[in-house]
């Protein structure tokens, strides 16, 4: 059975690298017995660390809606459902599954998949010595219930929803990330989720899930290309312009489905969002005239004429304070129009076009309801069986690297699914469990399947994945950042996102009855910047959590989106412009950030969890130590010579256990999930 590459055969080549280096050079491990006086000075030396990463975690991570335990009969039962579908299909295919995967590698796939991090050297422990026969299950509630299942999950969400910031200079969307985590948190079910994403008024601070709306502010037929390939799996887009020349949507069926929604209005007081057509243009306009734009303009306006009073240039961060306060999301039922450019013989240029679905009706209760209500009811709906074999297939894409259906975003008649009755059965699945995905992805995890040895796969040769076992897969940026950290911090939630509430209290500004002044509104910008404005709080939080540049936190609460140079774009992650634009695609610069890099630097200073459990336990238990909290997993015998080789021939037992630490850093067994 092909695996990864031997770890020995890298690790002894990458302690040369690290002894020639003098990688280790400045790690203190602790006190030891009649040291000489440079190690004594070395183990006193002060703390590069942050202290808030090297104190012991306060206990006031998010709090995670608790797994119900008393179903895991049920659980199991569903998880061998699907293990018979896919031994008829194996055997039918001649396919022999691979061997179990041992306790240690399931604990690391269990921490990677369900945690988004590799377990600490305690909790590697404490499994691996645990006789309880049903350990496995325990972990996976254990991991589902926890502040890392959220961390995990919404890393996956922010890519696929393309979480940012600032998606405009005047849009500020911190309480829709935060609003997203918390949904994850409770476990909220994901139609009704995506339901409220969909139909949401107000102002963001006010009603977080307005943020999935005002993602793509101003583009209204983007919008609907956006929300069906991410909710129901189907690639439309092209309709927006012609036919589409490879499926059988055309334009009109597009313009028909997008005149659901093009009544959304989030007017900002100054340029009203950019609508289809010029007609609808003279409408927006008279829809800012309300009592809020026209204090935003009058605010601006304001603003504007005091810095030519005082010679002094307009702050365009108070005028992007009062235009997010002015950005509300309502709906007006609107017509809309075709292009005057239409070319097709079913409809006239300009025509005004019926709302009308891609497929089935709108429910019977939705049908008095406005467009947008509309839509959203029928892309939720139960019998709309587009949209639970698209989330089931992202889930299944989630726990095995490779989708029934790839890309995960294309359904359609000419690219059916690998496996169709595990398709039907997955989607009846996510039926039958409500759309509850924690619990859909606790039944996959809990198969035969998934419990076995990962297998290369190159979809590139054009072979049908047989789902034996989940694909080998290269750890996400995110998941390969996340278990860095735990080998740095004690506490890697010291630093977490301001809640929605925070922001909304510091940030939000009421314009919607009588004109509060320019001292007032001014005042209240004011107050936000001392509290939140990147540009004022960034430098703080970085002396507070950081290290040499790098914010010591989980990816998920990192500013969002990071810069080019950042570890985590190195690695992949996406610029949140294109919908799963992660990337594991291997590059020079991660070579690089791997061997030389802050975040690797850091696991290696005094203080760090990895360094302090070190120091706890007798030099002869130090290769356990060090294989443990990296690999998971005891060293074998050849891996033990190997490392106490380099831990007693380098200058002090110091050097020697970093440049191991260092070598089983960047060997593939940890870069990859086995």
């Amino acid at each position: 059975m092909p695996t990864i590459a031997p770890t020995r055969l890298l690790l002894g080549a990458l302690l040369v690298v690290a002894a020639s280096a003098g990688l280790a050079s400045s790690v203190g491990l602790g006190a030891e017995t009649k040291k000489p006086a440079a190690k004594r000075a070395r183990a006193s030396a002060p703390f590069r660390l942050p202290a808030a990463v090297r104190d012991a975690p306060d206990g006031s991570t998010l709090a995670v809606a608790p797994i119900d335990r008393t179903t895991r009969d049920s659980v199991r039962a569903a998880a061998a459902r699907i293990d018979a579908l896919l031994a008829q299909r194996q055997a039918r295919d001649g396919v022999a599954p691979p061997p179990s995967l041992t306790d240690s590698q399931f604990l690391r796939r269990a921490y990677l998949d369900l945690g988004g991090r590799i377990p600490t050297h305690d909790e590697a422990n404490a499994f691996l010595a645990s006789t309880d026969p049903d350990k496995r299950g325990s972990l996976v509630d254990s991991l589902l219930e926890s502040p890392d299942w959220v961390s995990r999950f919404y890393n996956v969400w922010a890519d696929t929803l393309r979480l940012t910031e600032r998606p405009q200079r005047n849009l500020w969307s911190e309480a829709y990330l935060d609003w997203v985590k918390r949904s994850i948190a409770a476990n909220r079910p994901y139609d009704q989720w995506v339901h409220e994403m969909l139909t949401a008024d107000g102002k963001v601070w006010e009603n977080p899930a307005v943020g999935y709306q005002l993602r793509d502010q101003g583009m209204p037929l983007p919008y609907v290309d956006n929300t069906v390939r991410v909710f129901l799996g189907t690639q439309i887009g092209c309709a927006q312009c012609h036919d589409h020349p490879f499926d059988s949507w055309t334009q009109h069926q597009f313009y028909e489905l997008a005149a659901f929604t093009a009544g959304t209005r989030s007017g900002t007081g100054g340029k009203p969002e950019k609508p289809v057509r010029k007609e609808m243009r003279k409408e927006a306009r008279a829809d800012t005239t309300d009592a809020t734009a026209k204090n935003v303009r009058a605010l601006i306006a304001e603003s504007r004429k005091r810095a030519n009073q005082n010679g002094t240039k307009v702050n365009n961060a108070f005028t992007q304070f009062l235009q997010a306060n002015g950005t509300i999301v309502n709906f007006r039922d609107r017509e809309l129009k075709l292009p005057h450019d239409y070319q097709y013989d079913d409809a006239k240029p300009e025509e005004a076009v019926a709302p009308h679905v891609l497929w089935g009706e709108v429910p019977d209760d939705a049908r008095g309801l406005d467009g947008r209500a509309q839509f959203a009811a029928w892309l939720t709906a139960r019998d709309n069986p587009q949209f639970a074999r698209t989330i089931a297939n992202r889930m299944w894409k989630l726990c095995f690297g490779v989708g029934l259906v790839e890309p995960i975003d294309d359904f359609r008649p000419d690219n059916p699914p690998s496996h169709p009755e595990l398709m039907d059965h997955l989607a009846a699945e996510m039926l039958r469990l409500d759309f509850d995905l924690r619990e859909f992805v606790r039944v996959v995890v809990s198969t035969e399947a998934w419990q076995r040895r990962a297998i290369p796969y190159d979809p590139t040769t054009g072979e049908t994945f047989s789902f034996a076992a989940p694909s080998l897969r290269r750890q996400s940026a995110e998941q390969l950042w996340d278990s860095i950290l735990t080998l740095v911090a004690h506490d890697p939630w010291a630093y977490e996102r301001p809640t929605g509430a925070a922001f909304a209290a510091a940030a939000n500004l009421d314009l919607s009855g009588k004109n509060p002044g320019w001292d007032a509104a001014h005042a209240a910008f004011e107050r936000y910047e001392a509290s939140f404005s990147p540009r004022k709080t960034r430098p703080q939080t970085q002396r507070r959590y950081g290290y040499k540049g790098q914010l010591l936190a989980r990816a998920s609460e990192l500013p969002t989106p990071l810069p080019l140079g950042h570890f985590l774009r190195q690695f992949g992650q996406g610029d949140r412009e294109t919908i799963d634009g992660n990337r594991t695609v291997a590059t020079v610069p991660q070579i690089l950030a791997m061997f030389n890099g802050p975040i690797t630097h850091a696991m290696l200073e005094r203080g760090s969890t990895v360094i302090d459990e070190l120091a706890e336990h007798d030099p002869r238990q130090a290769v356990d130590v060090i294989f443990l909290s990296v690999l998971s997993r005891l060293p074998d015998e050849e891996d033990r010579r190997l490392a106490l080789e380099e831990i007693r021939g380098a200058t002090d037992r110091h050097t020697g256990c970093g440049n191991v630490l260092w070598a089983l850093l960047n060997t593939r067994e940890f870069l990859f999930i086995q």
